[in-house]
């Protein structure tokens, strides 16, 4: 029922700063719990880098503290990741993740998990 769709990835050089994307759709209405960003290098396992809740709380991996900063904007269901200060170690593809919550009747909530399909990011030296 929902769609991720992330953009804003690219090519740029160590240093630099990039904003990546995530907006959600759907059918019919939903609401969004929890949203983070995963990244997944070549070669290596797709783990997580920022996490925002539904009250806007966040947390951060130890390598990207600091530097990253993530953000919502519920209106228009798009999350956000405000990436500073890049190293070639942050080349990756950034995945979208949300906890999505659907209620088709007073009496019934569901909570599904949903992904996004990626995009790079590569940061040269």
């Amino acid at each position: 029922q929902v769609q991720l769709v992330e953009s804003g990835g690219g090519l740029v050089q160590a240093g630099c700063s990039l904003r990546v994307s995530c907006s959600a759709s759907g059918r019919r209405k939903f609401s969004i719990a929890n949203m983070a960003w995963f990244r997944q290098a070549p070669g290596n396992q797709r783990e997580s880098v920022a996490v925002i809740t539904d009250g806007v709380s966040t947390n951060y991996a130890d390598s990207v503290k600091g530097r990253f900063s993530i953000s919502r904007d519920n209106a228009k269901n798009t999350m956000y990741l405000q990436m500073n200060s890049l190293k070639p170690e942050d080349t990756a593809v950034y995945y979208c993740y949300a906890r999505v919550v659907i209620a088709p009747t007073v009496e019934a909530k569901y909570e599904f998990d949903y992904w996004g399909q990626g995009t790079q990011v590569t940061v040269s030296s």
